[in-house]
């Protein structure tokens, strides 16, 4: 059982200069909440409490005055500052301590799931006892994104291609990812790419080759959105504005998702109610404890 998890929420964001340089990128706004709460949101409907959240130096006071510790959620909440990017497995390396010889999800800062039975898939992937596991997503352009073919009786994975020039499979691998222990041990044997980093398609290899990398789908009415330029940011904005207000419920409201998971009762609801102020977020959390 992963009851560990790991938000990336470093990078420069440089594809939304000059939006992000004042701002970290995964504290702008997504529609009506913090682009966090939305990754955050998925690591507690896998049922995770124990976070560790990896943000740039010089910027933890900014994450800090939105989540000081967790507590108000049930949570533990601990960062960690990346000094530059090294790549996604480098995470690993920077959460040793965090992870301490435990199974561990990973999620990216920027990555946005949606879907009706999205929370079933997540505590099925958090049952995961040994090797690695891996989300994925049809796309309609594949050459874009690492891909991945599959056996599907078993859902191991049997070939990666990362930005495949030839089709090759639709089946995207997305910035959602599931480890068992090993992962420390793997991450710290890579070594940098052309481009000077570690890369996750090597991680994840490393678990293909013991025979232990497996998949989850994504399926038809779920959504799995990236925020990294300015358009697919807007686009993700829109989305969630669209389901919210003809639903009238909100996607990772962080507090509800606590209170559903019964880690925290109506009296952290009141808190949250106070720090926020007078807002249209704070009108949603007071109809959840009429």
């Amino acid at each position: 059982m992963i009851k560990k998890g790991i938000i990336l929420a470093g990078g420069m964001g440089t594809r939304m200069s000059p939006l992000t340089k004042a701002v970290n990128k995964q504290l702008l706004p997504i529609y009506d909440k913090p682009l966090i709460y939305y990754p955050l949101s998925i690591l507690m409907l896998a049922k995770i409490k124990d976070i560790l959240i990896i943000v740039n130096k010089g910027q933890l006071n900014q994450y800090k005055k939105l989540l000081p510790n967790g507590k108000n959620l049930g949570l533990k909440i601990t960062f960690k500052e990346q000094d530059k990017p090294r790549g996604l497995p480098d995470a690993f390396i920077i959460g040793e301590k965090f992870i301490n010889k435990s199974n561990v999800a990973m999620i990216l800062g920027d990555n946005f799931f949606y879907g009706q039975n999205l929370s079933k898939l997540l505590s099925d992937c958090a049952k995961l006892k040994s090797g690695s596991k891996v989300i994925l997503h049809s796309v309609q352009n594949p050459e874009l994104f690492g891909v991945a073919k599959i056996n599907p009786k078993t859902k191991k994975i049997l070939k990666i291609i990362e930005k495949p020039k030839k089709f090759f499979s639709n089946y995207a691998i997305t910035g959602l990812y599931f480890f068992d222990k090993k992962v420390v041990e793997y991450a710290k044997k890579l070594k940098p790419s052309r481009r000077g980093e570690l890369e996750i398609i090597d991680l994840i290899n490393k678990y293909k080759k013991k025979n232990k990398l497996f998949s989850e789908f994504i399926g038809r009415g779920g959504a799995w959105l990236d925020t990294g330029s300015i358009s697919d940011y807007y686009k993700t904005s829109a989305f969630v504005q669209a389901i919210e207000n003809r639903q009238g419920l909100k996607i990772a409201c962080i507090e509800e998702i606590a209170l559903l998971n019964g880690w925290i009762s109506k009296k952290e609801i009141l808190g949250q109610i106070g720090f926020y102020g007078n807002c249209e977020y704070s009108s949603y959390l007071k109809k959840l404890i009429k």
